[in-house]
């Protein structure tokens, strides 16, 4: 009787620099989008929007959520040119979790030219899947 071990394909691994880099570029992608959001609330509200304490609240916070993603996209991008070239990590579990189709394959790897929504656009359009 002879056995033979399966042996599993190995694990794709990447460099954990590139890993960070293309979620520095997802970091700075939420932070654009987030930041559209402003003016269309602007647009629907008017200039007395400014006027109510809680509206600006919410102004405020796309402001806050603005300056934390690109701040953290900055610290990212920042430590990852210490990170030893060597160091690499395999991905695939963390890319099962991302529901977001596009996401994933941005973090994954794949190339995605510009941000993940359509600007051209306008509103009420909308593509059925």
């Amino acid at each position: 009787m002879t056995f033979t071990p399966v042996m599993e394909p190995p694990a794709p691994v990447e460099a954990l620099s590139d890993i960070l880099m293309r979620i520095v570029s997802e970091l700075h992608d939420v932070a654009y989008l987030i930041e559209r959001i402003e003016p269309q609330l602007l647009d629907l509200g008017g200039a007395e929007i400014l006027n109510s304490p809680d509206a600006m609240k919410v102004m405020q916070g796309i402001d806050l959520a603005v300056q934390k993603s690109r701040g953290i996209a900055e610290f990212i991008d920042t430590i990852t040119g210490e990170i030893p070239l060597g160091w690499t990590v395999d991905v695939a579990t963390a890319l099962s979790l991302v529901k977001l189709a596009e996401m994933q394959k941005a973090l994954g790897g794949a190339t995605r030219h510009g941000h993940s929504q359509p600007l051209s656009k306008a509103a009420g359009d909308f593509d059925f899947f």
